[in-house]
């Protein structure tokens, strides 16, 4: 088994019911965060990590995936024809960026599906799994931190970020307790679903990103699975529980939830006003707003 993670997964099979009408034809992965698909800043993200090919886990439809990562001969060369060298090299640089391969998820059968649908791209060593809904901001790559983590513990390591309070029922939560070697470091014993705040077994509240052994594609060979006749990747981590160790990694940094409107809204807000050309200028256009 090779040790270095060289390789992220992006689940982006989903129809983005929750963003409808416009992802009746847009893959929800290409609505824009600004100016930038929110698929493009996972992508990013893993790059800046040190992974060195991604593998984007697609359905129908969602070719416009694969298009905006590939090379745009008609739109380079009008670009180059009008002389726009900035926009050219913007275009050119999204192309260029990363190796990126797709594999199809013909049928909706949940995250664990998704992920077991990129087993022979992602071979016998250890893999990111980045959910694009996630989009982090960080002075260091979320997923390089994680990948930091996984080379000292050598085990599957999940992102975990604390929740204080009742919000904590809005996700899935890590049993775990702090190592003694670093108190973000956390080792789970277990997971729970949605938890009531009285039953949360702890504050550290599970996000989209993942680093996991080859040996979770074992796992989700043999789950059996849940509603609908999906498998679901927290009951493989479970099991794979009982067979090695896993992490959690309380990362530092901002998590946007770009899955949901209101989340995608403030997202929108948050980013704009770090752009050094829409900073100044949005951020006086709010404060003229009567709220």
């Amino acid at each position: 088994m090779a040790n270095k993670v060289r390789k992220a997964v992006f689940p982006a099979a989903g129809l983005g019911t929750r963003f409808l009408p416009a992802t009746k034809a847009i893959p929800k992965e290409m609505l824009s965060l600004v100016d930038k698909p929110i698929i493009q800043y996972g992508v990013e993200e893993a790059i800046a990590g040190g992974i060195e090919e991604i593998i984007i886990v697609t359905g129908r439809g969602k070719t416009a995936i694969e298009d905006h990562f590939d090379i745009s001969y008609e739109l380079d060369a009008l670009l180059e024809a009008r002389g726009k060298k900035a926009l050219l090299e913007l275009s050119r640089g999204i192309s260029g960026m990363a190796r990126v391969v797709t594999v199809r998820q013909k049928e909706a059968k949940g995250l664990g599906h998704a992920v077991l649908c990129a087993k022979d791209l992602v071979g016998d060593e250890p893999f990111a799994v980045i959910l694009p809904d996630d989009v982090i901001d960080a002075k260091q790559s979320c997923i390089g931190q994680m990948i930091d983590v996984y080379n000292q513990v050598q085990g599957s390591v999940i992102a975990t970020m604390e929740i204080e309070g009742p919000a904590i029922s809005a996700y899935g939560v890590l049993d775990c307790a702090p190592t003694a070697a670093n108190k973000d470091i956390l080792e789970a014993k277990g997971m729970v679903e949605k938890p009531k705040f009285e039953d949360a077994p702890s504050k550290y509240a599970i996000i989209g990103r993942y680093i996991l052994t080859p040996a979770i594609f074992g796992e989700l060979e043999t789950i059996t699975p849940g509603a609908g006749g999906e498998l679901q990747l927290t009951d493989a981590i479970l099991s794979l529980l009982k067979k090695e160790k896993v992490y959690g990694y309380n990362f530092e940094g901002t998590r946007h939830d770009a899955g949901d409107k209101f989340g995608m809204l403030k997202a929108t807000v948050d980013f704009a006003l770090k752009r050094e050309d829409l900073g100044p200028p949005f951020r006086e256009y709010l404060k003229s707003l009567s709220l």
